[in-house]
């Protein structure tokens, strides 16, 4: 069977921002320098790109999980075709066709079980899926949106304009044209473009299965250091409509910090989070899925078994009691409206806090028996 025909206007740009971005811009670098100036317009251009993909392209148009000012979703739509990772509308379909076919090596358009190099940047080399350069029925909703569909018509022309504009523009503005070019330019397209790509491969292979083992997607902070929070994919193909990826306040996740601070400001709304008392079942289940396959090895597999299930099913009861309890302090505390308010809230907080401390003893026993059942020996 012959290969796909190759998509050549895309391998042209792929080989050559690349291959200039590993000789020119370094050459340029140490016959001429940049200045502190370009780096730091190169850095910021960056993370401009980036966060229009993550921000934009990904939890606002491709998942949805929250909606935004209009103004906001112009700049996000510009950032977008400056990053030349195609138009929102595109980029949206084959994401929205990744999660609903993940790992399907026929239907996912860059599916991690088809190797490394194809899910990083193989899958838009060839015409593996002609109909999704034509077919974006998956996208319906977003072909109502004035913002998507005035940057989808105008794609080319912006995302070449902005390339080549505003690099150039702000070489000369900061007395290197020629620089600003090269580190603006190229060097930022490329760095752009593979961080993007590290989602769909590295995302894939490196990291904890945390929340589920039903597809390839991993949890990986150190990636989200590069990705603007976009490591923690393995929560994220369980809850893809939550607006966060790092969902604890200490994960590195800038995207979530800018919608919630849009929030704040009144250019975003409706933020969707997964409920609490879900992102804790899911977890347990994985970590109980792995240590029932550890138990069958065991000699003594059928009284482990019992005390892991004991162990998971009253850590879940206390934990949804917990969560149901602090639900109903919040709507109390937002409602007012009880005549025995205060009288209400304490009891309440006080229901709350020792539902914590059994919620805390619960997970400390369950964490004991992981390490028991880890460190059994096998039959």
């Amino acid at each position: 069977m012959s290969k796909p025909k190759l998509i050549w206007s895309t391998n042209i740009l792929f080989a050559s921002t690349f291959i200039a971005a590993l000789t020119i811009v370094p050459w340029y670098g140490i016959t001429y320098g940049y200045s502190y100036g370009l780096w730091i317009a190169a850095v910021l251009c960056l993370g401009y790109c980036g966060m229009s993909i993550t921000v934009g392209y990904h939890r606002l148009w491709a998942h949805k999980t929250f909606n935004a000012h209009p103004f906001v979703r112009f700049v996000l739509a510009i950032g977008g075709a400056f990053a030349l990772q195609n138009s929102a509308l595109h980029w949206s379909s084959d994401h929205r066709a990744h999660h609903r076919h993940v790992d399907d090596g026929d239907k996912d358009p860059y599916a991690a079980t088809k190797g490394f190099w194809y899910s990083h940047i193989g899958w838009m080399l060839r015409e593996y899926q002609p109909m999704r350069y034509h077919d974006y029925s998956n996208c319906r909703d977003l072909q109502k949106d004035k913002i998507v569909m005035w940057q989808h018509r105008n794609y080319w022309l912006m995302t070449w304009s902005l390339n080549l504009g505003i690099p150039v523009l702000l070489g000369w503005l900061l007395g290197d044209a020629i620089g600003g070019f090269l580190l603006i330019g190229v060097l930022r397209l490329v760095a752009s473009h593979h961080f993007t790509f590290f989602i769909n491969s590295l995302a894939h292979v490196w990291g904890k299965r945390t929340y589920t083992e039903k597809n390839t997607a991993r949890d990986n902070g150190w990636l989200a250091l590069l990705t603007y929070g976009e490591g923690y994919h393995n929560f994220h193909h369980l809850f893809e409509y939550d607006y966060r990826n790092g969902i604890r306040w200490y994960q590195f996740d800038p995207s979530k910090w800018f919608i919630w601070t849009m929030a704040k400001l009144k250019l975003a709304s409706n933020l969707r989070t997964a409920p609490a008392e879900r992102i804790m079942k899911a977890k347990l289940d994985t970590q109980k899925l792995k240590l029932d396959s550890k138990i069958s090895l065991s000699i003594h597999a059928e009284r482990w078994r019992e005390a892991l299930q004991h162990e998971y099913d009253r850590l879940l009861q206390r934990t949804q009691e917990y969560y149901a309890v602090r639900k109903q302090l919040l709507q109390l505390k937002k409602d007012k409206l009880s005549n025995s308010y205060q009288q209400e809230r304490q009891e309440l907080q006080l229901r709350l806090e020792k539902l914590r401390r059994a919620v805390r003893d619960h997970q400390r026993r369950w964490q004991l028996l992981m390490a028991e059942v880890t460190h059994l020996a096998p039959a």
